[in-house]
């Protein structure tokens, strides 16, 4: 079976959860669509355990994105012992104060090797991904394509096009369903309108870290 969920924002024991909840199975696929690091606590232990599973697929988020710089030039400090300029220091300061603190104490109390497994890791999460299921296309993204044009190829777009967020009644693909995160639901379910699954269930406000089979569109929330 294939799997989608998104929005696990390093909450490990509702992660933990999920793969309870759904039997995930070494024959299954799992994609999840950022945002897996910052404001949780255990958002290395996500990380950590997605990338020692062969069937979880991530799909970058804005903050896992962010957390890959910061990150990488926070190692490259560590490693020069030199201090930040100051524009990096802002930057990471602002990180930090918007749920990128977590991410960064547990990133600091790995070990050099841990450090640059984490680094090559997030360095892999894809843009996008493009599924079929049942007969069905799907294209995964973060958030929504900026500008989105019926005739461009996905790798036409700049990263931060997926980064945008799709507006209500946004139309895409004609022939496939885009699946994004980033906005949680207002009622903190899987939303469906016309070619668009949304499903980003407000995990960091509350709600729940939803997920949909695309075999048989069941929905499970934990």
């Amino acid at each position: 079976m294939t799997y989608v969920t998104a929005g696990i924002y390093g909450e490990w024991d509702r992660y933990q959860k999920l793969l309870q909840t759904i039997n995930l199975k070494d024959t299954d696929i799992l994609y999840v669509i950022g945002d897996v690091a910052d404001y949780g606590e255990q958002g290395m232990e996500v990380l950590t355990d997605m990338s020692m599973r062969a069937n979880i697929y991530p799909v970058a988020g804005a903050h896992d994105f962010l957390a890959l710089r910061m990150l990488a030039g926070f190692d490259k400090m560590l490693k020069s012992g030199a201090m930040p300029d100051p524009e990096f220091a802002s930057e990471m300061t602002a990180w930090a104060a918007d749920g990128g603190k977590p991410t960064l104490d547990g990133f600091r109390a790995l070990d050099a090797d841990m450090r640059e497994g984490v680094l090559d890791y997030l360095s892999e999460f894809a843009l996008f991904e493009e599924v079929e299921a049942a007969g069905r296309e799907y294209v995964l993204v973060y958030a929504g394509i900026a500008d989105f044009d019926p005739d461009a190829q996905l790798d036409d777009y700049q990263p931060e096009d997926f980064f945008v967020p799709a507006e209500e009644g946004a139309v895409f693909f004609a022939d496939r369903t885009l699946i994004v995160g980033c906005t949680a639901t207002a009622d903190h379910k899987i939303q469906h309108t016309d070619g668009l699954i949304r499903l980003d269930c407000g995990l960091r406000d509350g709600g729940a870290l939803g997920c949909i089979c695309l075999e048989t569109g069941e929905e499970f929330y934990v």
